[in-house]
């Protein structure tokens, strides 16, 4: 890795250590949240006239138009220059699949079933995709990485081949590997599919594990069974496989059997020293492919800093959700997403309206962006952080909102990916001023840090923020916390019943609102950069963006 500048490392450690400008009130802002003014917005958000908020669907304009017009009504400047708004070029990829996927090898010839055995997704835009007798090399992990000395690729030619790999990471299985059961952006499918492309792969199928994926097959099924929106990379160089698929685990034990192995073979992947192999087997079928072009919007506005205006804080709340799908029992077919995400983006509006009525403006500048396309991939936020306009080197930190408590507030807060930036210990110094503690992740083998806006940031370099309210209810207890987080997902996480209800109390959820305001305002009046922690697979991104900008070491600190 490239080291940074001996000057600028010193300017940071120094900018690391400086306590807060003298001109920052703790208190200041605190007093402008309101249940009243929150509930406004996600009535408007998650009212049945928007339709669930969908990309490219009818609504959009109307949901843009209420983000960027509140913006400019608090007083807050466009973001991107003249406009509130940025465009988010997309495309909507259709794959019709054959019925079956024909696996041949030296003892015969069976078929899996498109949807119930595997599914195939594809970010081709060729109209056709064919797999014809298509040769299969069983990968492991499918994982890459030389800071851990793990490369499940070595000594494997998967140039135009089929690679079938295992979901997760190996800490999943083995604590003592990579970090344990905390997942790394390793074990995440996207990665999976990044790298199969780079090693040259035309398909890349993963085994799905409930316990490994953290979600049960049908969510595969759900959603990356039918059409699905991505980045358009048309004029880019960047590169993907045919085939992104995922196949259930007794359909992967019948390839392996039929390739003269059983899974055994999976397991011994899961330790250091795994080879990869080549498997007698040949997959055939054809996809059909649809596409269709169009623009979306992030919307973007600022409040510019008196004394560092080249120097960004960044919060971002993705507004979209899942438009109008299959009807429930009650027959509602609009999905409103009430709590994901239209508490995210009221939270966000009102953040921006804390700053904005402040006595002393911020010092830094703070940037709101309304991401589009989360539920379809995180695609608004990793159209900005590619094609970003303010300058990532200079972007101090990132906050991000998706879906706040309704519920009464709690003594404990939750990292999601702890241990990855210095932001976390901002927030936990800003939690116990709240009388307030710092809870474990429940599920840290889950991979929540990879699953929302603030992660495009990250693989950027930019230290990024995640946390939600914990479920220690204040005179109530974790028992009832939990009750309430799971049957919120069993019952209405992405279903048409995550409507608006009047008896939501939002305690928790301003309480946590207000905590994310006192991160972000330590850092408008500080000459603080945080860094990314030792282990974090992100720190040599930042090191390196800061280390190639000639300018940013007279910024970093004074």
């Amino acid at each position: 890795m490239r080291r940074l500048p001996f000057l600028l490392f010193g300017v940071l450690l120094l900018g690391a250590c400086q306590t807060t400008d003298t001109s920052f009130d703790a208190p200041a802002g605190l007093d402008s949240f309101n249940r009243d003014s929150l509930v406004r917005h996600i009535q408007v958000l998650a009212s049945d006239s928007l339709q669930g908020r969908k990309p490219f669907s009818a609504a959009e304009p109307k949901v843009l138009d209420y983000i960027s017009s509140t913006f400019q009504r608090l007083g807050l400047e466009p973001g991107n220059g003249n406009s509130y708004l940025q465009d988010v070029p997309l495309v909507e990829i259709t794959p019709m699949g054959d019925p079956t996927l024909k696996i041949q090898s030296a003892k015969g010839s069976f078929e899996l079933h498109n949807m119930d055995d595997y599914v195939f997704a594809t970010q081709n835009t060729d109209s056709l995709i064919t797999l014809d007798n298509t040769p299969v090399v069983f990968a492991g992990f499918g994982i890459v990485a030389p800071e851990y000395h793990w490369n499940d690729y070595a000594g494997l030619d998967v140039k135009g081949k089929a690679v079938l790999v295992l979901v997760n990471d190996p800490g999943f299985y083995d604590s003592t590997l990579f970090k344990g059961h905390r997942m790394t952006y390793y074990g995440r499918w996207t990665y999976k599919y990044e790298e199969a492309a780079r090693q040259g792969a035309k398909a890349c199928i993963i085994i799905h594990n409930t316990a490994a994926a953290s979600y049960p097959f049908h969510v595969v099924q759900n959603s990356r069974g039918s059409s699905n929106l991505y980045l358009d990379k048309r004029g880019t160089s960047d590169d993907h496989c045919a085939i992104d698929g995922w196949v259930t685990g007794p359909a992967a034990a019948r390839m392996l059997a039929a390739a003269g192995k059983d899974t055994t073979l999976l397991e011994t992947a899961h330790h250091a020293g795994f080879k990869g192999e080549p498997l007698d087997l040949r997959l055939s079928t054809k996809v059909h492919v649809k596409s269709v072009y169009n623009t979306s919007k992030n919307v973007i506005a600022k409040i510019t800093g008196t004394k560092y205006p080249d120097e960004y804080i960044i919060y971002t709340a993705h507004w979209d959700h899942l438009g109008i799908g299959k009807p429930d029992e009650k027959g509602d077919s609009i999905y409103n997403g009430a709590l994901d995400n239209a508490s995210g983006t009221a939270a966000l509006l009102e953040i921006a309206r804390a700053f904005k009525g402040l006595k002393n403006p911020p010092q830094r500048t703070i940037v709101f962006i309304s991401v589009t396309a989360e539920e379809q991939g995180l695609l608004g936020s990793a159209y900005y952080a590619q094609h970003p306009i303010y300058p990532l080197n200079k972007t101090v930190a990132e906050v991000n909102m998706d879906v706040i408590s309704p519920h009464e507030k709690t003594n404990d807060v939750v990292i999601t990916g702890a241990g990855q930036s210095d932001l976390e210990d901002i927030l936990a110094e800003e939690a116990k001023r709240q009388g307030r503690y710092v809870a474990p992740e429940p599920r840290p083998e889950a991979g929540g840090y990879f699953r929302s806006d603030h992660f495009n940031f990250a693989k950027a370099g930019v230290p990024a923020l995640d946390a939600a309210s914990g479920i220690d209810v204040v005179g109530k207890g974790k028992a009832y916390g939990q009750q309430l987080e799971d049957e919120y997902t069993a019952k209405h996480y992405h279903q048409p019943s995550d409507e608006y209800d009047p008896n939501w109390t939002f305690e928790g959820g301003l309480q946590h609102v207000a905590l994310l305001f006192q991160v972000g305002k330590r850092l408008a009046y500080s000459r603080v950069w945080p860094r990314w922690k030792d282990g974090s697979e992100f720190r040599v991104i930042r090191e390196r963006s800061l280390g190639d900008s000639t300018s940013s070491s007279s910024s970093s600190g004074k």
